[in-house]
């Protein structure tokens, strides 16, 4: 499958360097066509791999992943165009932080989240949000935190979230460890959970860990 990369970030070079890896065609979009990451990156990643401005990247993907830093986000899906992101699936694994403060302050609230914003902003889009509740390096290779740990998605279109699912099983995500929590204001809580993520980081001065969903018996 042809996938679209949005972004030039840790993230977005650890997501599209997987999916080469797994043989997709991928092509990495940013600003401006030539930025020096995404270069850089195309030309590490082999023949699968390709760069272009962020409108390339979304009419070369059937599937685009939105990894811009979060507050980016709405602002990279409209430099892509409109009529590129129609139809299509949008992983959202993006946090849309305030960096003014230390730790960076949530955006995500009761009321709304990005994931909604994006999915409101494009509404002939599939928004799917995953995989924002865990680091670059665990997003795609889960084995680096022992044992089984939970990754969640969410999203309106039932069949985006199922095509999203077997993407992350892919990703070395078990089946039964990928938990739906819905549709897209789901987001939300997935969003604001961000903000126990930073001081546990904080904490325990580990980017490799993720929590375990354990429920008990009815």
């Amino acid at each position: 499958m042809n996938y679209g990369v949005l972004g030039t970030g840790m993230v977005g070079r650890a997501i599209a360097s997987k999916l080469a890896e797994l043989g997709h065609e991928v092509m990495m979009g940013s600003r401006q066509a030539g930025n020096e990451k995404a270069v850089a990156w195309a030309e590490g990643a082999g023949a699968l791999a390709n760069q272009g401005s962020f409108a390339d990247a979304a009419g070369f993907g059937e599937v685009l992943v939105i990894a811009t830093a979060g507050e980016a986000s709405i602002e990279a899906l409209q430099a892509a165009g409109v009529e590129n992101l129609a139809g299509k699936v949008l992983i959202d694994v993006g946090n849309a932080l305030d960096h003014s403060q230390t730790p960076p302050a949530i955006m995500a609230s009761t009321q709304g989240s990005l994931g909604e914003r994006i999915q409101g902003a494009f509404p002939d889009s599939r928004v799917v949000k995953t995989l924002n509740t865990v680091n670059a390096e665990v997003m795609v290779e889960p084995s680096l935190v022992p044992g089984a740990h939970t990754m969640f998605v969410c999203g309106d279109d039932e069949a985006a979230k199922t095509e999203v699912s077997e993407l992350l099983q892919s990703f070395g995500w078990p089946a039964e460890d990928v938990i739906d929590l819905g549709d897209i204001s789901s987001a939300r809580g997935m969003e604001m959970y961000v903000g126990l993520w930073l001081r546990v980081w904080q904490a325990t001065g580990t980017l490799r860990f993720n929590i375990k969903l354990i429920t008990g018996e009815d």
